[in-house]
């Protein structure tokens, strides 16, 4: 047994010993290539250029990996390598492009680019929607084709994709599902931008690689990256917003070495009410928010691990008075939340040769209180959600990729206040999947199964015909579901995607046991113990073409939904409300999005981009659904001016937004009006030495349009939306 144990440990140190070393130089144009990135997709590393254009990776696993080279402004280009027990050397010349960036994207399996995906998903980084002026990350989500925001003011925003919304969105956050109560029509979103590098937009079913949830799509939101290797970043950002007269201040510091890495940010939001374009404030609109993010990694040729924390305090009003009281203060007043969310995760990648382990372990922890009109809760309610993901990638066999794995969530929710919307309950979900992807030549082939079990366990509270009583449930979902996506080049230029996939939703807990008034909804709520599950079949097309200086994409889709849960009124009331309760119908949406863009030669520094957007959801019977955002279209012109002596990235855009008049409403919304709204948005970056300045400048809603959004939840009172503001931002890193 000593001998056996001696083997272990002296192998373990002469594979540690094995430093495989992979470096390079990338060029343009025949000068080196400064801040360029380097990316090991599979490997989950990355790294940038030096002045020198030269770059280095440590401790690289032996075997065959995809490296990616990327750089805005020209052609992302990919190569296959191999490597063994010596040192690799990669060199890469980069042809110039006016096309962005082709991103590796993280939320599908195979984490190919966009360009390989069979899926169609939506990248954009957070520097991106900063630009366009929105004060919030829901607000800047919501300027994504296909996706928008249920709001209630400026504070609380839930996301709707191609028309679905609440639970059938699945929101991920540092590799992990995020957990906060989401049911609720008051509970946001929970997350803040700072930290967060980038955001992918799947539109459609994607219960395959996520399991329930995910049947109307998913948000997933990239942490921020580690500074690259031997490297100290510290950065700092300042906004100004102007109608609230709130800023956001935020703080970040990130140092690395060969092996070990880490990152910390704080950041901090304070606003006031926001003001309409009728120079009006909408009284208890306003928040604070506390965010706090960090990071330690490791990695060796064995293993890359990651450990993160976010935790996030947000203090908001709920606006029940409407125009009431006008005053700048950024406390809120009583009615308002306190909601304390924590998110911890753990991501280990292990190298085994020819394949590879992948696994993330998350803790969520959701602390969420409404207070009414002191500082002991009405309402609180305790979320704790232990969730894994574990993947393991087979080897490579020819042309052909395969992952099987399994996730699962263990999740308790418990009630300390005297009103309950939900019972104390108990979720566990359990699901295996295997997906495969077969690539030859332009083409994609990808393919996947899953099965799926929800159980649901609650316990009895109050007393039987009383107000606030909930009956015990001990409920179990079942659902299998499929995917075939298939991804072809017609031409060199034409890009063509055919995806068909199954989703479905298990009843969350306020749909199968509500028995009590919903203060932000004005009705008492009835559940429904015997509620199926939701489940779906979506066909989807995507076809782009591209030119140097022309862009088209069109994207379509159908979505057939059996047993669409929904709320109706049974026409009686109870204490003065009117009683809804839980039934369920067959439905379906269709729609799409499209868009050109336009850089026309030579003055290739002219962007001129138009989009267009369109859902429309029906019950069976032919009621339209309800929460359908208005179709929209949307004109940008933009100037970029890439290379200034000292002025750098600089750029200036006028975006038009036209929503239609939305004249399909569902059965217990109106009509609402079209309207136009104009924004301005200035930027660039100023470079000294080793120090960057970036300042932009946003007017959105300039001519302060006094507006109604289809899925603001203020509507039924007739309170406008935002009015005209003026964002200040600069961001420094030293």
């Amino acid at each position: 047994m000593k001998s056996l144990l001696w083997m272990v440990v002296l192998s373990f140190c002469s594979l540690a010993q094995a430093q495989n070393i992979l470096s390079g130089t990338v060029t343009a144009s025949g000068k080196p290539l400064e801040s360029a990135i380097v990316q090991l997709p599979g490997l989950h590393l990355e790294t940038q250029t030096d002045a020198q254009g030269n770059f280095n990776f440590k401790s690289i696993p032996k075997g065959t990996h995809k490296i990616v080279f990327s750089f805005v402004g020209f052609e992302t280009q990919t190569q296959s390598i191999s490597v063994g027990t010596t040192a690799v050397t990669v060199n890469c010349t980069l042809k110039e492009s006016i096309h962005q960036m082709d991103e590796v994207i993280v939320s599908t399996a195979f984490n190919r680019l966009q360009s390989e995906n069979v899926m169609k998903v939506e990248h954009q980084t957070t520097k991106d929607l900063r630009q366009k002026g929105a004060s919030t990350l829901i607000e800047g989500l919501a300027t994504i084709p296909g996706v928008s925001q249920v709001s209630t003011g400026t504070s609380i925003g839930k996301p709707v994709i191609r028309g679905l919304s609440g639970n059938r969105v699945l929101v991920y956050s540092q590799g992990v599902r995020l957990e906060n109560q989401q049911f609720g029509e008051e509970h946001g979103l929970g997350l803040n931008d700072a930290g967060i590098e980038s955001v992918e937009v799947i539109k459609g079913p994607a219960s395959l690689l996520y399991g329930s949830d995910a049947l109307g799509g998913v948000l997933y939101f990239n942490p921020e990256k580690f500074a690259p290797a031997n490297q100290m970043h510290l950065n700092f950002g300042q906004r100004y917003f102007t109608n609230t007269l709130g800023s956001n201040s935020t703080l970040g510091y990130k140092l690395s070495g060969d092996h070990l890495k880490f990152t910390t940010r704080v950041s901090q939001n304070l606003h006031s009410d926001y003001q309409t374009g009728t120079g009006d404030r909408v009284t208890n609109t306003r928040y604070k928010e506390l965010d706090f993010k960090t990071g330690l990694g490791y990695s060796n040729a064995f293993m890359n691990s990651v450990i993160r924390y976010n935790y996030n305090r947000l203090n908001l009003g709920i606006p029940e008075e409407g125009i009431a009281e006008q005053t700048t203060t950024k406390n809120p007043e009583f009615p308002r939340q306190k909601v304390i969310g924590q998110i911890l995760s753990w991501n280990t990648l292990f190298y085994l040769g020819k394949s590879k382990l992948e696994t993330d372990f998350g803790y969520i922890d959701n602390d969420r209180s409404e207070l009414e009109d002191s500082e002991i809760p009405v309402l609180h309610m305790k979320l704790k959600t232990f969730n894994y993901n574990i993947r393991y990638h087979l080897p490579v066999f020819g042309k052909l990729e395969t992952i099987v794995g399994t996730q699962g969530m263990y999740q308790t929710n418990t009630n300390s206040g005297e009103e309950y919307l939900i019972p104390d309950a108990t979720t566990r979900d359990f699901g295996v999947f295997a997906t495969s992807n077969y690539q030859w030549e332009k083409s994609v082939l990808q393919a996947g199964l899953r099965w799926d079990r929800r159980g649901v366990q609650s316990e009895e509270h109050g007393t039987p015909g009383d107000e606030g009583y909930f009956q015990a449930i001990d409920r179990s979902f079942n659902s299998f579901n499929a995917s075939l996506g298939y991804k072809t080049n017609i031409k060199e230029n034409i890009v063509v995607r055919l995806n068909v996939a199954s989703g479905f939703r298990a009843p969350n807990l306020a749909e199968l046991s509500s028995n009590g008034v919903h203060e932000g909804s004005n009705r008492y709520e009835i559940g429904n113990a015997n509620l199926k599950n939701e489940q779906n079949l979506q066909t989807d097309v995507n076809v782009e073409y591209r030119n140097p200086h022309f862009e088209l994409f069109a994207n379509g889709f159908y979505n057939h939904l059996n047993n669409y849960i929904y709320i109706a009124p049974n026409g009686t009331q109870i204490d003065g409300y009117n009683v809804f309760d839980y039934v369920q119908n067959n439905a379906y949406l269709f729609g799409g999005e499209a868009g050109i863009h336009f850089h026309p030669h030579p003055i290739d520094w002219l962007h001129v981009l138009a989009t267009f957007e369109s859902v429309t959801g029906k019950k069976s019977n032919g009621d339209y659904l309800p929460l359908i955002p208005a179709n929209k279209v949307t004109g940008t012109f933009r100037a970029e001016l890439k290379d200034g002596k000292r002025w750098k990235e600089s750029f200036a855009s006028v975006n038009t937004e036209h929503i239609f008049a939305q004249n399909n409403p569902g059965v217990f919304e109106t009509s609402t009006r079209d309207y136009t709204l104009v924004n301005l948005a200035f930027g660039t970056k100023l470079t000294l030495g080793k120090s960057s300045f970036d300042l932009s400048l946003n007017a959105n809603n300039l001519f302060d349009k006094t507006y109604v959004s289809h899925l603001s939840r203020l509507k039924v009172d007739g309170i406008p939306n935002m009015g005209r503001t003026i964002v200040l931002g600069l961001n420094y890193t030293l």
